[in-house]
């Protein structure tokens, strides 16, 4: 790495730098000369710096000059800044950060950090501004000085971290009408006013599921991937991932293996590779705007986080006492007060900047959010800024399982399960890392009592203390955000040993087709792990198919004897081919939006019911919908898999919008609602017909340790928001094909495939 710098700042040290007068007086143009990025063939940034804070430096810098927008939506959503930029719509998502930490708390957050942490913080927002800097043609919407105690908002990587699980819906009923009018009377006024009263029983978690706590909308009973949809929304792909580790025992090199297999909304992270000469060295996915890389690898660890069904968030009713000298709220046999403080919101509308004054809540339990049962509900979840970052980043930098272990000691990777592989070949799995310890005669999944102090949380779970997976004797692990209890096999741990609130979603069919896999798995290569990882079939139709075939055998029915034929002879895989695949597919979504389902059955069993006691009738019944609704998109009912599911990329826009018209891609993947393990789906309100992918597969990386890491990559689309970018889209083929690139780590990789090399600020 040393004789890259040097000879790439010997190179490059008389380049004339974009914007040069300003860069020559700017503090941050000096601090850019320790930072080299080599973009490679795929338009990966390799960042190369001196120290650890001048790589998140470079790494900031690159990540803007891929996809700044999406880095600039990240921050100004996080920090509680969206409506000045989407207007009055977007409030209550502010005012639901600032609930949780004021900007006031978040600066005595960074303040109180260990210097080491606040230098990166420093050089995070470094990069970007010196990205702005040298960029004077983009505008910034909000944010025009990004600071470093920013980051104390947005500090795990995961697509959809704890604070979005609470609904801003209820806040926005609750606080609606408050100002600071209001704020100032709180001393003489009722605590309930009408305008900020819901429904009984309204409030708690009504609609989605959070943590395990869910309402039963799915076919699937909550838990397929991470959460559960209303009936008209099947093809809303679920958020979920994928993680696979494989022991040296059924390797073909002997080496172990770890499959990284998340499942986000595309282009939600860019691929990139930071590197300093303090030890750092970390490839893999990094949420835009972050300085640590989420899922990835270095040369002796990997690490895959799937959403846990772990429960991480509960709601406490509290019980308030008005008093004239202010609010109070019953905690045993005291009567404690109520914090109260105040923030003022800025918004965009009709082209003016407006502003409201809101009250912030808050118990020791948490901030008010809501009301259920006409009580306040106050929100607990995990917020310690300081250890969540120190945990992101530090997690990079282990050697192996001990070291990795002691960092999962900090217990603040909340929303997350997990799985772990090394050069050393350790193979590990954590089922959730932040784990409130409470009374189990309690039902967590409702909101409880407040005032009675057995309820509260009584500290957290030491990590010996939860669900840990090491070096089974089966020789793999998996999760596919099911069930830890199949995990690994026979040697998977018991439900049991564990309190309830440890886990709560169930199996589910991609979990069923990963065992199915690993369990046949010898001596499996790299190319061997992708493909298990693509493997086409559906265990989801596995009942459903027969049982239609068997209706119709037993009824007959003359206008379905094409579609039927087809369905018989169909082995259950998805292909871009496959006109069986199209039939099923809406078939299983007329099951969910028709099919007459019993009440007490859950998860599994419903497709269980599908197959085999479903009236006969309405199994034939509900098919025919299914194909009444594909002649009437497409024309015809016999048509293949990926003339209707299809890969486009038209915009670097975060909101995509889709073009039957224009040209796509055909994919052969499927949903992961059918169990498919590279999922592919669509969500959103799209004008269009054919289904496009916006969420499933995105980064994938299948990864070997040994002597040396060997990896294989894929994106989605490409690594650029820019369509004028050779590397918008250069990888879509790729991707629908399920042809992974070779990942460049080392530096004479690096150099052999580098298309430019620059300093930030240099490029040409």
């Amino acid at each position: 790495m040393n004789r890259i710098l040097t000879l790439l700042l010997l190179a490059l040290i008389s380049c004339t730098p974009k914007n040069s007068d300003s860069a020559a007086v700017s503090d941050l143009a000096q601090r850019a000369e320790n930072i080299t990025i080599i973009r490679d063939d795929f338009g990966v940034p390799h960042i190369y710096g001196k120290t650890d804070a001048d790589a998140v430096f470079g790494l900031l810098y690159a990540q803007c000059e891929d996809d700044f927008r999406r880095v600039e939506r990240n921050f100004t959503w996080a920090i509680g800044r969206l409506a000045e930029a989407e207007g009055e719509e977007a409030l209550y998502s502010d005012l639901r950060a600032r609930l949780f930490m004021t900007e006031e708390e978040a600066k005595s957050n960074y303040a109180s950090a260990p210097d080491w942490l606040k230098e990166l913080c420093e050089a995070w927002a470094d990069g970007i501004n010196f990205y702005l800097e040298t960029h004077p043609e983009v505008e910034p919407k909000v944010i025009t000085k990004y600071e470093p105690w920013m980051t104390m908002y947005f500090t795990e990587g995961s697509i959809g971290g704890d604070i979005e699980r609470v609904s801003t819906r209820k806040i926005k009923a609750f606080y609606e009408g408050m100002n600071a009018n209001e704020i100032s009377t709180l001393k003489r006024s009722s605590p309930y006013p009408s305008s900020r009263r819901t429904a009984p029983g309204e409030g708690h978690k009504a609609a989605h599921l959070i943590n395990g706590k869910k309402a039963d909308n799915s076919p699937f009973g909550g838990g397929q991937g991470g959460g559960s949809l209303e009936k008209e929304l099947l093809l809303e792909e679920p958020q979920g991932s994928n993680g696979f580790a494989i022991s040296g025992d059924l390797t073909e090199s002997g080496n172990a293996m770890l499959l990284i297999n998340p499942h986000t909304s595309f282009y939600f992270r860019g691929e990139v590779h930071v590197v300093s000469e303090e030890g750092l060295n970390a490839y893999g996915a990094v949420t835009w705007g972050q300085f640590f890389v989420y899922q990835g690898f270095n040369e002796n660890t990997g690490w895959m986080h799937t959403s846990t069904g772990t429960d991480i968030i509960d709601e406490f009713q509290e019980t308030i006492i008005e008093k004239d000298d202010g609010l109070y709220y019953q905690y045993g046999e005291e009567e404690r007060k109520v914090e109260i403080k105040e923030v003022t919101l800025k918004y965009t509308e009709g082209g003016e900047m407006k502003e409201k004054t809101f009250p912030i809540y808050r118990t020791h339990h948490g901030p008010i959010t809501h009301e259920t049962d006409g009580k306040w509900t106050a929100t607990a979840l995990m917020w310690k800024p300081v250890d969540a970052l120190t945990q992101s980043y530090t997690r990079t930098k282990k050697k192996n399982l001990e070291e990795f272990h002691e960092m999962m000691g900090i217990r603040t990777n909340s929303s997350n399960n997990t799985v772990f592989a090394d050069s050393e070949g350790n193979i590990a799995y954590y089922h959730g890392n932040f784990i409130p310890k409470r009374d189990v005669q309690f039902d967590y999944s409702q909101p409880v009592d407040g005032s009675n102090p057995a309820t509260d949380w009584q500290g957290l779970h030491e990590l010996d203390e939860t669900i840990i997976v090491t070096n089974p004797a089966n020789g793999w692990i998996q999760n596919c955000n099911s069930t830890p209890f199949t995990s690994a096999a026979e040697n998977s741990p018991k439900r049991e040993d564990y309190p309830y609130y440890m886990t709560s979603f169930p199996e589910n069919f991609r979990g069923v087709n990963a065992i199915r896999l690993l369990s046949q798995v010898e001596n499996i290569s790299l190319d061997g792990l992708i493909d298990l990882g693509y493997n086409p079939y559906l265990s989801a139709f596995e009942k459903v198919i027969p049982g239609l075939v068997e209706a119709y055998d037993a009824l007959g029915e003359p206008s379905i004897s094409e579609e039927i034929e087809i369905l018989r002879e169909w082995d259950l895989k998805t292909s871009k081919e496959s006109k069986a695949m199209s039939l099923a597919h809406f078939y299983g979504l007329m099951l969910y939006r028709h099919g007459d389902i019993p009440d007490d059955l859950k998860g599994l069993d419903r497709f269980e019911y599908f197959g085999t006691d479903m009236p006969m009738g309405e199994r034939i019944g509900v098919f025919q919908l299914a194909i009444e609704e594909m002649k009437t998109r497409y024309g015809t009912s016999i048509i293949p898999w990926g003339e209707i599911n299809r890969f486009q990329r038209i915009s670097g826009a975060i909101d995509a919008s889709f073009d039957d018209e224009a040209p796509s891609i055909p994919v052969g993947y499927t949903t992961a609602w059918w169990g498919h393990l590279a999922a592919y789906g669509m969500r959103g309100d799209h004008d269009a017909n054919k289904i496009y992918g916006t969420r499933g597969n995105s980064f994938v990386a299948a990864v070997e340790f040994g002597d040396k890491v060997k990896a294989k990559t894929i994106l989605a689309g490409g690594q650029s928001s820019d369509p004028n970018s050779p590397h918008f889209d250069d990888q879509a083929e790729m991707y629908a094909n399920g042809q992974f690139k070779d990942a460049a780590y080392y530096s004479e990789d690096v150099e052999a495939r580098a298309e430019e090399t620059y300093v930030p600020g240099r490029r040409k």
